[in-house]
This record gives C-alpha cells, sequence and structure tokens, in this order.
C-alpha cells in the first residue's frame, strides 16, 4: 500500500466525505454543491472569490470541460486552503500560493486514491495510460502525462527509501527495530527518568 502525502490524504477525505469514490462519479457541480460553493461561468479568465461569507469559483465559458474540470481544481485549492485576496499580497506569497494549487489541481483532478486501482500506475512506460487516465478523469493528455510522471516518481523515491532505510539497519543493527539489549537499556533508562519525573 501507498503511503500517502497530507495533500494526498486531504484529497481523499473530501471525496469520501462527499461519497466520490470513482472517477466515472466525478462531477464538477456536485463537488461544488457539496462543499457549498456558487460555481457560475463567466467570459473573464477563471477565478475564485468570496464575497460576504459564500464563496464562488467563476469560471472561462470559452474553455472545453476538460480545461474547465482542471481550471476548477486550481481555484478550488484557493477556496479550501488561502485566505485573503490575492492582488493585496506581496508576489513571493501569491507565486506560493499558485505553486500549492497547481499541486493540488493534479491531485485533485486524478486522486491517488483512485489511481491505484489502475495496473497503469506500475508501468514504466506511462505513455500506455496517458489516453486511458485522459478520457476516465476528463483531463487533457498533457496534464495526464504529468500526473502520471508524478506518481512514477513517488512510487520510484518510495522504493528507492525504503531500500536506504534497509541498507542502514544493515549498517547500524541497533537502529530501530531495536534489539533485545537496547529494549533493555531503554526501559531502565525510562524506569530512571519516571522515577525523577521526566517524561521519555
Amino acid at each position: 500500500m501507498m503511503i500517502y502525502s497530507n495533500l494526498e490524504d486531504f484529497v481523499k477525505n473530501i471525496y469520501r466525505k462527499i461519497g466520490i469514490l470513482t472517477p466515472n462519479e466525478i462531477d464538477m457541480q456536485t463537488i461544488a454543491d457539496s462543499l457549498n460553493i456558487k460555481l457560475r461561468f463567466w467570459d473573464e479568465p477563471s477565478e475564485a472569490i468570496e464575497n460576504n461569507g459564500e464563496y464562488w469559483i467563476l469560471l472561462n465559458e470559452d474553455l472545453g470541460p476538460t480545461e474547465q474540470w482542471q481550471d476548477f481544481a486550481h481555484e478550488l485549492c484557493h477556496v479550501l486552503q488561502h485566505e485573503g485576496y490575492q492582488q493585496n499580497m506581496p508576489i513571493s506569497f501569491r507565486l506560493y500560493q499558485e505553486v500549492k494549487a497547481e499541486s493540488f489541481m493534479y491531485n485533485f483532478c486524478v486522486p491517488t486514491f483512485m489511481l491505484e486501482g489502475y495496473e497503469i500506475a506500475n508501468y514504466y512506460n506511462i505513455e500506455d495510460g496517458v489516453p486511458i487516465i485522459a478520457r476516465d478523469f476528463n483531463v487533457t493528455e498533457e496534464f495526464a502525462r504529468k500526473r502520471l510522471v508524478h506518481l512514477r516518481n513517488k512510487i520510484l523515491q518510495a522504493k528507492s527509501d525504503e531500500e536506504h532505510r534497509r541498507f542502514m539497519e544493515r549498517l547500524y543493527p541497533k537502529a530501530p527495530p531495536y534489539n533485545d539489549e537496547t529494549n533493555k537499556v531503554l526501559d531502565q533508562l525510562n524506569a530512571i527518568l519516571k522515577k525523577k519525573g521526566v517524561k521519555a
């Protein structure tokens, strides 16, 4: 089983709260309604706004359905995780929020917990999966490619981390999990600290 990042857990919890568990259940309007967000289309660039305690996501009406969905996810991050009017913020902070919104967008449009059901997630040649992911998750092929590259890199990093952990445990056998001798010493130390009223 894959270890999720905080962002992946956050996305999974949103979808589970709404009751969406598979790609074919994903619906932008249902998500907006469930999160009490007003969804409208207009002739300006997509953006999220707050007005008198109500949150709105305004999507550019000239975009196609896949681009609107991707913009929706980007703007949803601003609603759920950011506060304040961006134009009044220092440029470095605006850029930080935009990077976070981009990362959220990729994870929200193509959630990791849903990708785990695809064999393609384990392929090293991700090109095989691009059209499948683009179709099933209603994203562009370029978007699907970037998302699968990100997932592949995460899987490879996890494997590398695990190999490194095993190597370090062989190199330093007293590192966790501790042997019986080390556990005995730690128990004695904890007993001494407890007598002195110090929390270990």
